[in-house]
């Protein structure tokens, strides 16, 4: 097979092994290429191309390879011709598919027929529904917290809509309440633990039209199943024009920061935000080495390519290499923006699109990956918040299905750890409100981690000296006043462990009024940006 190599070369002082390199390769994708993301449960990444009644999959091979299957579907209403998502809608082990097309949304359920094969995938299920839907970027995020994967589609024309899951696969259309500009503008909807309060909120990059239908959003999650839009006080409402945006921790100081990638430059530039972890962003673009990065483009997407440690961007054909202060080295000839994920087990990131892959031939970096497996939560773990612990700090990630614009990506977590050679500890924040952490995992390799199997249960961190009153309690519960604790979160579980409420404690009491009579577990964590076990109280109460 011939091979074309890119190269290009960071030259940053004082950091080792700098040099990436990718290699071309020819994947022989028929259809639209659409997607890296694991289709077969094996937690390896697959390469996926897209046609109106075929769905073309080269499954990663364990040892290296890939093998072709393509698999028949019943012919989709609407083709992805704007946004691919992925996610196990009906949490049967197999990935699922949406198809974001200019008039209508498309299903696409994934079967098996129990064949025992290893790549399990024998046909789709379709189901389009009936509603006008001019598609941007789709996303699948569980809306309402109930444990099951909803869908979210940006509407260029209209208010957005989403998809409630009734908890069999089975969806309900919804109009409003997420995004209600009514001319639409809504282009790139990414979704992202932005105040660190361990639920999910949304941002979209909106673009086209008059000046107040291209203002960007932010729709934090109220933790109740609501979302109030609070862009212009967090900073973050502007008229740019821009179809997606980058999120990352791009100086590791434990919160995500933004890179906002202008469509054009006529209606303003890129913007650089960085979350200053007190409800407020600031655009810190001057000083950051990108004020001269004049390419536009419609996708942006962060990872860490040289895994050194940092989380970079990668933009209209240039990757941005973070150098972790939030500054930035353009580095031009990258590859361009497709599917992201590792599609040979090597611990870097590749990238597919236009019939290729261009495989990242790494370096003497370190690096840690995982798969996130849902219990009480959806069973990919969408949404949840990844953190691991070495001797250099911490790094976070956002479990994510649907970044960039219209492509789909790995929904694996993936670290550069540098010369780091060890993970002191590895924390998972799961929509459920269970809290895992891990510890002695090997470097170097793919781990799964599987929701309840980690070392800190709600029982773990019962405490006597949160006291509650009236316990029990019929409307109120009031809260002992020492417990010396910076604007913690609170989340109230059921007797069995599922979340039922969720926000933070702005005073010293909770409405529980809407509570049904039983029992149930308060939980405190402190509002830092790294979790401390001391920093975590629980306590039991009764609601008559």
């Amino acid at each position: 097979m011939k091979k074309n190599l890119l190269l290009f070369t960071l030259l940053v002082a004082g950091i080792a092994n700098a040099q990436i390199t990718f290699t071309t390769q020819s994947i022989g994708t028929n259809h639209s290429d659409r997607g890296i993301v694991d289709m077969n449960g094996d937690h390896l990444d697959d390469v996926i191309s897209v046609s109106a009644n075929t769905v073309q999959i080269f499954y990663q091979n364990d040892g290296g390879g890939f093998t072709e299957a393509n698999i028949s579907t019943p012919t989709a209403d609407y083709t992805p011709s704007w946004s691919l998502a992925a996610g196990d809608y009906d949490g049967n082990g197999l990935t699922d598919l949406l198809y974001g097309g200019g008039q209508g949304v498309t299903f696409m359920k994934a079967m098996d027929s129990n064949t025992g094969d290893s790549n399990p995938i024998d046909g789709f299920i379709e189901d389009s529904g009936s509603e006008y839907v001019f598609s941007q970027r789709s996303n699948f995020i569980d809306i309402n917290n109930d444990g099951h994967l909803d869908a979210f589609v940006c509407h260029d024309v209209e208010p957005n809509v989403y998809y409630i899951n009734d908890g069999n696969g089975n969806f309900t259309f919804n109009q409003g309440g997420l995004g209600d500009y009514s001319s639409g503008g809504h282009y790139g909807s990414v979704w992202v633990d932005f105040d660190n309060d361990r639920d999910i909120d949304m941002f979209i990059a909106k673009c086209g039209g008059e000046s107040a239908r291209r203002d960007n959003e932010m729709h934090r999650n109220n933790g109740d199943g609501t979302y109030t839009e609070i862009g212009a006080d967090l900073g973050l409402e502007d008229d740019m024009s821009t179809w997606s945006s980058a999120w990352a921790d791009y100086d590791n100081d434990g919160d995500m920061d933004a890179w906002v990638g202008a469509s054009t430059l006529d209606q303003g530039f890129h913007r650089l935000m960085r979350n200053n972890g007190n409800g407020t962003f600031t655009d810190v673009i001057t000083g950051s080495g990108l004020e001269s990065f004049i390419n536009t483009n419609i996708e942006n997407q962060t990872y860490d390519f040289d895994n050194d440690g940092h989380t970079d961007i990668i933009s209209s054909g240039s990757i941005l290499y973070g150098n972790g202060d939030m500054t930035f080295t353009i580095q031009g000839d990258a590859p361009y923006n497709g599917g992201f994920g590792d599609v040979n087990n090597d611990g870097f990131i590749d990238v597919m699109g236009f019939g290729f892959l261009r495989i990242n031939d790494g370096n003497s970096n370190n690096w840690i990956k995982f798969a996130t497996e849902g219990v009480e939560s959806n069973s990919q773990g969408i949404g949840a918040r990844v953190e691991i612990l070495t001797a250099s700090g911490a790094q976070i990630r956002d479990v994510r299905s649907g970044e960039g614009f219209g492509n789909m990506s790995s929904l694996n977590s993936h670290f550069g750890l540098g010369t780091d050679d060890a993970v002191e500890s590895v924390t998972v924040y799961w929509p459920s409100g269970t809290i895992d952490i891990f510890e002695d995992l090997d470097i170097n390799q793919m781990h799964v981690l599987q929701e309840g199997d980690g070392v800190l249960g709600i029982n773990d961190a019962i405490v006597a000296n949160l006291i509650l009153y009236p316990n029990p309690t019929t409307d109120f519960l009031n809260i002992s006043e020492d417990i010396n604790f910076d604007e913690p979160i609170y989340t109230v579980f059921d007797a069995a462990g599922r979340r039922v409420m969720h926000g933070r404690l702005n005073d010293s009491r909770i409405d529980v009024s809407s509570l049904a009579n039983g029992n149930y577990f308060l939980r405190l964590i402190n509002n830092s940006r790294r979790l401390d076990r001391s920093k975590i109280k629980t306590q039991k109460f009764t609601k008559r």
